[in-house]
């Protein structure tokens, strides 16, 4: 989307707050000063061996927490680049240290977890690990939401820094952070004194493939971009008995169905439409046999926001809703719990408009689009919320044809998580490798108090 030229600043600055968006007249100032095309360049000439790695790591995804190998192999290969690799922390969280003079701090992370999904791709190189899973089922294994892409470009960008010492100054820190499908890496990391043992970052920076981008373009969005995210989990309470006499019975499938319909009020009337939020209930326990009525059953939610009051306000109605049903069938009071999930994730608003000025030059106006804010979840947002300016963006991830033609088809693409997704490597990372180079180059062109 291109901007047109607006008189006032005061409107300029309003949209921008509102939309997420990059001004044009911002975006074309203070040319870079580095020649993007001679990156491009060197990234095309690595391409080949990066698609290899790339599709190693696809071939091998390993499960939160369980990314021993995974996180091995990532190590070994930023130790041959010239890092300074510290393994085991936060569980297989690794941190890469390149000391290159004075200067910022530049955080750049990737997510090291595959997802329990069976893929379904038919790639050569397609997965076909197992894991067995916390009850006692098995399921395939696969990199389902791009981690290996994103290792893969953290990787060819390190590579360059490693070798083009002479065009920055400071220290790229580089995290390879485990268990970010289950929320819970960022956390560890950080409780396991990321911050104190190593240098807290100026900056940090990250990616995500996006399966609705054609290859070749970057997706930005300034302020909010992810939602907070929180589990709920309600043990409806109820009295079993013979399902041929309810009469003598308080059955907790009844109430359960009549909260799920309850839960569908609180977004749409006591929420304000200008808010986002959703509840979903993502599943129902209960019950053993046609005509017996148990004692409970068990409902989990999934609550997603933005704000901290709204956040509040969606989970003191859910505990409202619940206790309230239980009264009105003469009902045990429900067990609720929440688990906190992820926070929000703000992109830091100078530290956007800084870079995709940036990624402008570099890919020209056509190829960098602003994108509108998910109500999925990323714990990359706990950097922010420890003391640092995060930027997350989004890079095109499916060749434009095939985008085509699952849109002649009448075909939504597959997407994240789905069995069926996959990228298209070498285009992805030709583009990926390429704006994190040109964003890291441009945050350790000066000191952060001399912005």
């Amino acid at each position: 989307m291109v901007w047109a030229r607006v008189a006032s600043s005061a409107v300029t600055c309003l949209l921008v707050t509102i939309c997420g968006m990059i001004p044009l007249a911002d975006a074309k100032a203070d040319p870079p000063h580095r020649d993007a095309k001679s990156v491009k360049q060197w990234v095309d000439g690595q391409i080949g061996s990066l698609v290899e790695i790339y599709q190693d790591f696809h071939t091998h995804p390993e499960v939160s927490f369980q990314e021993e190998q995974t996180a091995k192999r990532l190590a070994d290969l930023l130790k041959t680049a010239g890092y300074e690799v510290t393994t085991g922390v936060g569980g297989h969280g690794l941190v890469a240290l390149l000391r290159n003079g004075e200067g910022s701090t530049v955080m750049l992370r990737t997510d090291l977890d595959g997802l329990p999904v069976t893929e379904n791709t038919e790639l050569v190189y397609a997965s076909k690990e197992k894991v067995t899973l916390e009850d006692g089922t098995q399921s395939g294994v696969m990199h389902a939401c791009g981690h290996d892409i994103h290792m893969t470009n953290v990787l060819g960008t390190a590579r360059y820094m490693a070798t083009h010492r002479d065009q920055w100054h400071g220290t790229l820190m580089v995290i390879g952070q485990p268990a970010e499908e289950k929320g819970q890496g960022a956390k560890a990391m950080l409780e396991d004194g990321l911050f104190e043992r190593f240098p807290k970052p100026d900056y940090a920076i990250a990616l995500h493939v996006d399966p609705n981008l054609p290859t070749g373009t970057v997706g930005y969005r300034a302020g909010y971009a992810m939602a907070n995210v929180d589990s709920v989990d309600i043990y409806v309470q109820g009295k079993g008995g013979h399902g041929a006499h309810p009469y003598a019975t308080v059955d907790p499938i009844v109430q359960a169905a009549q909260l799920i319909l309850d839960l569908q009020t609180i977004v749409s009337r006591e929420i304000k439409p200008t808010d986002p939020a959703v509840i979903t209930v993502g599943a129902i326990h209960g019950g053993t046999k046609h005509n017996i009525i148990g004692d409970e059953c068990h409902l989990q939610l999934t609550v997603r926001s933005y704000g901290d009051e709204v956040r509040k306000q969606l989970l003191d109605a859910i505990q409202r809703k619940a206790k309230a049903v239980a009264i009105s069938y003469r009902a045990p009071e429900p067990k609720i719990v929440i688990s906190e999930g992820t926070p929000s994730l703000f992109n830091d608003k100078h530290l956007t408009w800084r870079i995709v000025k940036h990624f402008n030059h570099a890919f020209g106006d056509e190829k960098i689009v602003p994108i509108d804010p998910s109500m999925g979840g990323e714990d990359f947002s706990r950097y922010g919320l420890a003391g640092v300016p995060i930027f997350m963006y989004r890079l095109g991830s499916v060749d434009a044809k095939r985008l085509d033609r699952y849109q002649q088809l009448g075909q939504d693409p597959p997407s994240l998580h789905s069995p069926l997704y996959y990228p298209d490597a070498e285009q992805c990372l030709e583009t990926g490798v390429s704006a994190t180079v040109i964003a890291l180059l441009e945050l350790f062109e000066n000191k952060p108090d001399s912005q």
